[in-house]
């Protein structure tokens, strides 16, 4: 149907509006009449939040809906890493089954997008890139998802990678990733030279994994914005992770936070574990797009994560200290609107011309709805409703 009209409904969790919907954007509130041919959605007084958008996630690592993985100690990144292809070695499912699943119950529990990020490596060639585009495709109307083509086992120290990186792009990632360019390649240089070259001759963008803390750390971030200006890649550079980010005084992180706004670059964050949070209220206010993401979802890494960005907002805010309603509303916009700026999508605010990607939630506010976290029960997308209680409808069952 054209048009839907979605009755008694609360946005930002304010009194309480019929939303008109046509051709998947918000046309009106309040309507004085409605169409003729207009379908009408009961939304029973709930509250009515913008879609969020996981800006950081591994679903080809995941082994979501399989049997327990037991996971080895790990005291180093390196040795993560060789647990991590040990583990994808032994996994009996494909890729696109386990990331299938793992999209599947993001869509149920409202994700509207997803920056995926695909392992690329000679061990792997690319079929970690084909099996999350192939997982990725029955969800084509519910999601929109790039794929990053991401160098887990190092860029330039596997040799081989640089080539399938380029031919990644080729074969439909979307964008180009890096990792830790000094403290798992020992070459910034060299590293950057690769990516920066690929986006040249492909037109990628670029997402760069970048964990490395304190003054190294802050020194790649100096170096990817002096390049990304260079290049007139504004707002096509990524920094994940970014836990340099949180060992910064006040004044050095103003210093940064000018740095990644002039050369619009983006940051995400994860909120994960014991890792650092990137403090994302001074960047956002001095103009950077931070979005957040899952990172690993019951992979190798990690046996936590659930796909759920409302889970994930949750533990930013934790993480953050979140206290006053106006905090966690902070944490959710970082989960929505933040991660729709990170990945180019026009922001749904559930304002008149938005996209009508909203979610539906019994609560009493968004500060309460992300301290309890209750299941969505409706998730509508361009209009459509295409999840109750977290079940799927129709064809993306």
């Amino acid at each position: 149907m054209p048009h839907a009209l979605f009755t008694h409904i609360r946005p930002h969790g304010g009194d309480p509006h019929d939303v008109l919907v046509t051709d998947g954007r918000i046309a009106a509130i309040d309507p004085a009449t409605r169409p003729g041919d207009c379908a009408v959605v009961d939304g029973g007084g709930a509250l009515a939040l913008p879609s969020p958008v996981d800006a950081h996630i591994h679903p080809d690592k995941s082994a979501w809906g399989r049997p327990w993985l037991s996971r080895k100690p790990a005291g180093t990144l390196r040795e993560l890493i060789a647990d991590d292809v040990a583990a994808q070695r032994a996994m009996t499912s494909p890729v696109r089954e386990r990331a299938g699943a793992l999209i599947a119950r993001a869509v149920g529990r409202g994700t509207r997008a997803m920056r995926a990020h695909a392992d690329v490596a000679p061990v792997h060639g690319l079929s970690h890139v084909h099996g999350i585009r192939a997982a990725a495709a029955p969800f084509a109307t519910a999601m929109d998802l790039q794929v990053v083509a991401f160098p887990q086992l190092g860029l330039l120290t596997e040799p081989g990678t640089a080539d399938l990186l380029e031919q990644a792009v080729k074969e439909g990632a979307d964008i180009v990733g890096g990792l830790d360019p000094v403290g798992i390649d020992g070459d910034l240089d060299g590293h950057l030279d690769v990516l920066f070259g690929i986006a040249e001759r492909t037109g990628a963008p670029i997402d760069i994994h970048l964990h490395d803390r304190d003054r190294a750390g802050l020194q790649q971030i100096a170096e990817i914005t002096r390049r990304t200006r260079a290049a007139g890649m504004q707002g096509k550079v990524t920094i994940s992770h970014a836990f340099c980010l949180s060992d910064c005084g006040p004044g050095e992180l103003e210093r940064t936070a000018e740095l990644l706004a002039d050369a619009d670059v983006a940051v995400t964050t994860c909120a994960l574990g014991a890792e650092p949070v990137v403090p994302f209220r001074p960047l956002v206010a001095r103009g950077v797009r931070v979005g957040a993401g899952s990172d690993g979802v019951r992979d190798a890494w990690t046996p936590f994560g659930d796909g759920d960005m409302f889970t994930r907002a949750h533990l930013l805010a934790y993480r953050t200290d979140a206290r006053t309603d106006e905090d966690l509303a902070a944490c959710y916009a970082v989960a929505a609107h933040g991660g729709a700026d990170v990945m180019g999508l026009e922001r749904s605010d559930l304002r008149i011309g938005d996209p009508a990607d909203f979610v539906l939630l019994a609560g009493e506010s968004v500060a309460q709805v992300l301290v309890d976290r209750p299941l969505p029960s409706m998730v509508v997308r361009a209009g459509n409703v295409i999840a109750r209680d977290g079940r799927l409808e129709g064809s993306l069952r």
